[in-house]
């Protein structure tokens, strides 16, 4: 079930998400990330993309945010809100990832303004996820 945010927490998450994307690391595509993500006992976890000269080895904003999450011991996100110069949709990888943790997770996909352009579910960013209810129970 999505949980509603209101006006004032999405804005906080977008914010947070926008300071993040400061503090980028991509020297090789130019393209600095934000994300921030809510978890459902209220703690907000910010992450930025993180480039490497191995392209396969960096790293994107909404994963460092959820694995920051993660290793803290948060399983269960409400939101995320991902920044970029243009409003860019979260990639395949992180996409899965998200999904991972939930379908039901509101996603915010913003600009630099910190102006929202689209607001989804995981499960609408990703239709057909392969989720751990996928796999066999032994």
């Amino acid at each position: 079930m999505t949980v509603e945010l209101s006006a004032e927490d999405k804005e906080r998450l977008v914010q947070a998400a926008c300071l993040a994307r400061k503090w980028s690391y991509s020297p090789y595509s130019h393209y600095p990330v934000g994300a921030a993500l809510l978890t459902r006992s209220g703690k907000v976890y910010d992450g930025t993309n993180i480039e490497n000269a191995s392209f396969p080895l960096s790293n994107c904003a909404e994963r460092t945010a959820i694995f920051k999450a993660v290793s803290e011991g948060e399983h269960e996100f409400t939101a995320i809100a991902v920044v970029t110069a243009n409003a860019g949709s979260p990639c395949g990888a992180c996409r899965q990832v998200m999904a991972e943790f939930g379908l039901d997770m509101l996603v915010l996909i913003a600009d630099a303004d910190g102006k929202i352009h689209r607001e989804m579910t995981v499960a609408g960013l990703l239709p057909g996820a392969f989720t751990p209810a996928d796999l066999p129970r032994p």
